[in-house]
């Protein structure tokens, strides 16, 4: 299962070799096809793995080490180059083997579109799913400049195949008019700004349900973040994501799976960015692998 063709050789720290074996899968989605300003995410999934060798497996936020979970590093999916109809048909064929294969999917990023077709394979086993969605956009139009298929229209998406009342985005600063006011009247949840406090109001709402969780590293602020394409002044902290992360891990709700999107390494030299990406994986694979 691993995508030797493709793949660097690099994976994310302590990865396992059995996929069988493995109780969760990390796989990245190289594409930046549909971006509106800055491109390069595509690449952000090796640099997270490359940064990864900096950590400590061992996590005192959750008194956990990653040798107390087993996951297999998949590399990253081979996309046509350009194409995101047919990127995006290989990525929800991914995620189908995967649920099949009892798998908990870990996807890195690549823009945000990439994770519309995971919500589509996720909820053809988990039809009652909700979804937190983290992030400093909206991310609901229903198309940019003329294109459906757009890094900006994810969410909307997921809305209309979940039902917006299913869709909890946490710490939005940025879109348009109309997007603050279709998310006010469809009845999805919506909180502007912070994440860690709002998500912990709201995390008692989602007892005893599955949800899956996507995270835009471009929430953070970007002086904590400036690696990402589209990046938005008045974000939160990596401290804040952590705490946010932790608190999903400590909540009542089953996470089915998880991805985070948006590293575009070509903008960060300090590789800040995809260092707090690798510290933000290790934590999302100990708190919500079960």
């Amino acid at each position: 299962m691993r995508f030797d063709e493709a793949y660097s050789g690099k994976v994310f720290i302590m990865s396992g070799n059995d996929y069988e074996k493995a109780q969760a899968v990390i796989y990245g989605m190289p594409m930046d096809w549909t971006v509106s300003f800055r491109p390069g995410s595509r690449f952000g999934p090796g640099r997270i793995r490359e940064a990864s060798i900096g950590l400590e497996e061992y996590s005192p936020y959750m008194d956990k080490h990653l040798e107390e979970v087993s996951y297999f590093d998949a590399g990253d999916i081979p996309l046509p180059f350009g194409n995101p109809q047919r990127s995006l048909d290989e990525i929800r064929k991914y995620v189908t083997k995967l649920n099949a294969d009892g798998k908990f999917p870990l996807g890195l990023g690549g823009e945000h579109l990439v994770t519309w077709p995971v919500i589509q394979a996720m909820h053809e086993v988990y039809p009652d799913m909700a979804v937190i969605h983290i992030d400093a956009h909206a991310d609901l139009r229903e198309e940019y400049e003329g294109e459906e298929l757009s890094h900006s229209t994810p969410v909307r998406k997921i809305c209309g195949l979940l039902g917006a009342e299913n869709v909890y985005s946490f710490g939005i600063r940025s879109g348009m008019r109309e997007e603050f006011q279709f998310a006010k009247e469809s009845g999805m949840h919506m909180t502007k700004y912070d994440v860690a406090d709002p998500l912990e109001k709201a995390l008692p709402q989602l007892a005893g349900r599955k949800v899956y969780v996507t995270i835009d590293i471009d929430v953070l602020d970007p002086a904590f973040a400036p690696g990402t394409g589209t990046a938005e002044a008045g974000g939160i902290t990596s401290k804040e994501l952590l705490k946010a992360i932790q608190l999903i891990s400590e909540s009542e709700v089953k996470v089915i799976g998880a991805d985070l999107v948006e590293v575009a390494p070509a903008y960060d030299h300090s590789e800040k960015t995809a260092i707090a990406a690798s510290k933000f994986v290790r934590e999302m694979l100990l708190g919500w692998v079960k």
